[in-house]
């Protein structure tokens, strides 16, 4: 059961923003992603970001911190920081992710689980609503060919979730703790053996999702997978699954990879999500980083209110829920489901009225 519905979306959970945006108000994110770093330890096979070529930028923590307590103010909901680099390589990522919570914004993290030292983990536990980590192996060879790294860092990632589960447990943080793993051919086989891994180690689960290739990125090796023949895994890594813990196989976004069609004609997501780049850079997508149609502002230049009221921002969104053409756009991007729950809520099928 995938009771986070990480394979779905969320977003009928707000039904005054969504009421607000069908008014038509200029409405301010849900969600936003945040790359607190450019820079990256890794350098993974499969990066979809590998275009932005892993900066060793920084976001300002007291800027920033500023601006956290202005998104509060403004409604941000949550925060998730990720981006294109590793957001554990800030050296400030405590102090960020601890003024993100105590000023009522919920606050998660995507990381590649190197740098989460049991004391890392003990900082920022008490203050996250969910660790994710990105593990794309059962081995330190595979892991090593498929992160570019060297094949100890297997060990020191397991090792470090190891010791955050028993942490938890000893302080009895709520933090949820997860893994994550991009399915290809180099790790199909080792699926099994990393969820019973996680399993064993104290993961509440374990998410198998396909690859999405971004038009911009460098990458073009997996462009063309096709995931119906690995769809097998589903069944036998339900068998894993019991109330402690899950394996989320994305059944539904592997099969719309391998459709590459959806039901909705433009975009109508992006009033509802943000990106904020290590270099403080807005983005109203983030399949359109470096282009400057989809840059809205600077947080360094101007305040989130300024930006989310702004005349470039109003223009964007309008010409994306009517003239974006979404059949270029980047199959299984975040707002995907969000989309097709907008879309039909602006065009509902016949006999709606019949609940």
């Amino acid at each position: 059961m995938d009771k986070y519905r990480i394979d779905s979306h969320k977003l009928m959970f707000h039904p005054q923003r969504v009421h607000q945006w069908l008014e038509g108000k200029n409405i301010v994110p849900l969600y936003l992603e945040i790359a607190p770093s450019g820079a990256c330890n890794h350098r993974c096979i499969y990066c979809g970001l590998d275009f932005m070529h892993y900066r060793p930028v920084f976001l300002d923590k007291d800027v920033f911190k500023k601006r956290i307590s202005e998104m509060a103010s403004l409604g941000v909901k949550s925060i998730m920081y990720a981006g294109e680099g590793e957001p554990l390589l800030h050296k400030d990522i405590a102090q960020i992710i601890k003024h993100t919570k105590l000023s009522g914004i919920d606050s998660a993290i995507t990381t590649n689980g190197v740098l989460l030292t049991e004391k890392k983990a003990q900082e920022i536990m008490p203050y996250t609503a969910w660790i994710k980590v990105s593990v794309d192996a059962a081995s330190p060879q595979t892991y090593a060919k498929i992160h570019q790294t060297h094949p100890g860092d297997f060990d020191r990632v397991m090792n470090n979730l190891s010791a955050a589960a028993k942490l938890r447990q000893k302080k009895g943080y709520k933090c949820t703790l997860g893994m994550q793993l991009l399915l290809l051919p180099e790790n199909y086989n080792e699926v099994i053996r990393l969820a019973k891994l996680a399993k064993d180690i104290g993961m509440d689960y374990l998410v198998v999702k396909p690859y999405s290739q971004h038009p911009l990125s460098i990458t073009k090796k997996y462009k063309n997978i096709k995931y119906r023949d690995y769809l097998d895994l589903a069944q036998k890594l339900d068998k894993i699954s019991d109330k402690k813990f899950n394996v989320i196989f994305r059944t539904n976004t592997m099969a719309k990879w391998d459709k590459a069609e959806h039901n909705y004609a433009h975009c109508l997501g992006l009033p509802f999500w943000g990106y904020v780049d290590a270099s403080g850079n807005v983005w109203g997508c983030s399949m359109y980083l470096t282009k400057d149609k989809f840059c809205l502002g600077n947080i360094y230049k101007s305040t989130l209110k300024k930006i989310w009221q702004s005349k470039k921002r109003k223009e964007l969104t309008l010409w994306a829920q009517n003239k974006l053409d979404t059949t270029k756009c980047r199959v299984n991007c975040r707002m995907d489901e969000i989309n097709r729950y907008l879309w039909e809520l602006k065009n509902p099928s016949e006999h709606v009225n019949f609940i």
